[in-house]
């Protein structure tokens, strides 16, 4: 009892790990190639590079494995049917229903991970990673400021450039600091020193010099030299964007607004989703004898390209109000269901009708 699950589970979750390893390792060699960057630009600090590389992969994984799967899933049946195994399983009197069963077994723990990497863990990610990028990014840090360049922070526009950088008391000379916003402020002194270069709220000490109020919607713009003057400057705010994606599942669900409403049901689908593709790869994967093994590699990558943008158009639907919220983001692993049963009421089909 169980020889063919057994077999099947085997023969599949072998290329799940395989694939999930090769996955991880190229996710990660293009992160860390990406903060390595940065780092040797000194605009990020190199002991948070492997911890961002962590927190990104981790967020990366809810994709990641479900890719593995799906692919894992296609290679093994592909096997099966090449070297006939299929066939001789088939003609042993066993019910198709057999190899929807072994993948389901190995595909339900899976999907319960993802499921809950999902809710919890990729929100959670996305707070530490932002949370790392604030404190190690911040244009204040004078550990990533470079003397005689333009220090931009394409977060909020802000630009320092200062002559010289004293790194043991963090002090810049020959300054000039661009903040911009609904005023924007330019500031021009012989000396500044950061008192706190929190990105919530980044304070600077400037001595000697010159500061100019632009008034954007005003005739006049002020002008003011000054001898010592405390400043503080325009904070980092995190996206709305980023905001979501951080939010806990709890505070999502509480959320009246419709992009939350979206992005919780994207956490929600995801271990269904998982679990659906996966058994979509078994019918789509089958290959008639005397036919290649990679001759269904095709109609496999085009069904998995097709589920992975409807999943995320449909995001955006329920986020614009476009598309309701029930059945919203459900719409697709409902959709994929359907075509999953059609397929198994054919195999069925076909397995009456040829072995009676």
């Amino acid at each position: 009892m169980f020889l063919i699950e057994r077999y099947v589970i085997a023969e599949t979750g072998r290329p799940v790990l395989v694939m999930v390893s090769i996955l991880v390792f190229i996710f990660a060699s293009y992160s860390a190639e990406r903060y390595l960057a940065e780092a040797a630009m000194g605009t990020l600090g190199l002991p948070a590079v492997l911890d961002m590389v962590f927190y990104k992969v981790l967020i990366a994984l809810e994709v990641l494995v479900p890719v593995a799967l799906y692919a894992s899933v296609s290679i093994a049946v592909g096997r099966l049917c090449h070297d006939s195994e299929i066939t001789a399983i088939a003609a042993s009197g066993a019910s198709p229903l057999r190899i929807y069963r072994a993948i389901l077994l190995l595909a339900v723990p899976i999907s319960l991970a993802v499921a809950m990497l999902s809710l919890y863990g990729r929100p959670w990610a996305y707070t530490q990673a932002y949370s790392l990028e604030q404190q190690s990014k911040t244009d204040l840090d004078v550990n990533h400021l470079l003397p005689q360049r333009f220090n931009l922070n394409d977060d909020n526009g802000r630009m320092i450039l200062a002559d010289r950088i004293d790194r043991s008391d963090g002090r810049l000379h020959d300054v000039l600091i661009y903040d911009p916003g609904a005023r924007t402020r330019v500031f021009r002194a012989d000396e500044a020193r950061i008192l706190n270069p929190d990105p919530d709220d980044p304070i600077v000490e400037l001595k000697q010099g010159h500061s100019y109020w632009l008034q954007h919607n005003a005739a006049r713009d002020i002008s003011e030299t000054f001898a010592s003057m405390r400043l503080h400057l325009q904070p980092i705010e995190q996206s709305a964007d980023v905001k979501r994606k951080a939010s806990s599942s709890k505070t999502l669900k509480a959320s009246d607004a419709l992009q939350d409403q979206a992005e919780l049901q994207w956490r929600e689908t995801r271990g269904l989703s998982a679990t659906v593709l996966a058994l979509l790869a078994i019918p789509l994967s089958r290959t008639r004898p005397r036919q290649g093994r990679f001759s269904t590699l095709l109609p496999v990558t085009a069904v998995f390209a097709l589920v992975f943008y409807a999943g995320d158009i449909c995001k955006t639907m329920v986020g614009n109000n476009t598309l309701p919220l029930f059945p919203g983001m459900w719409t697709v692993p409902l959709l994929m269901s359907l075509a999953l049963l059609v397929f198994i009421a054919r195999d069925l089909t076909s397995f009456r009708f040829g072995y009676r």
